[in-house]
This record gives C-alpha cells, structure tokens and sequence, in this order.
C-alpha cells in the first residue's frame, strides 16, 4: 500500500478541521452523541478527500519491450578448446 503523499494529509486535515468546524456552527449542537456524529462525519470527508486527490504518476512504470529475434535465438556452443601438446610433463622419481 502505497503511502499518502504531502498533498493528501494537508487536503485531507484540512477538510476534516473546517468541515467539522462548519457543521458544528452550523447545526448549533450542544449535546455528546451531536459532536459525535458530526465528528465522524468530519473525519469520513476527510479520508475522501484525501484519497481522492491524484497520485503523482509513476515514470519508471514502462510498457516492457518487444523481444528481438536476435534476443530469443540460443547462443551457439563454444568448440571445446584442444589440449595442447607442447612438452611431456616428466615428474621427479622418488629418492
């Protein structure tokens, strides 16, 4: 999961504080289950708002390449490489 950029904690706070704020002033409750309600409701705005705003794009998200022809064929086979026959190797008797 990706993490939340800096745009979306400031417009997502943002909207939380004045949207609740707003209701607040607006609806003129006083009582607990009241504040509640409009705090969920504030923090519910919130969240949408921050996941709405767009995510900056992926540049090293690329369509992969086509393979050539000339990346699918085998490599050939080296040809075993012949022993050289220079000087007998002659080893010391024991003493």
């Amino acid at each position: 999961m990706p993490r939340p950029t800096a745009a979306q904690l400031a417009y997502g706070s943002f909207t939380v504080i004045f949207s609740t704020l707003a209701m607040l002033l607006l609806s003129q409750t006083s009582s607990g289950l009241g504040i509640a309600v409009v705090a969920t409701a504030g923090l519910a705005l919130g969240l949408l708002v921050a996941m709405t705003v767009p995510l900056p794009r992926q540049s090293a998200a690329r369509a992969p390449r086509p393979v050539t022809a000339a990346q699918q064929a085998p490599t050939p086979l080296r040809a075993p490489v012949a022993a050289v026959a220079s000087e007998p190797v002659h080893e010391r008797a024991a003493s």
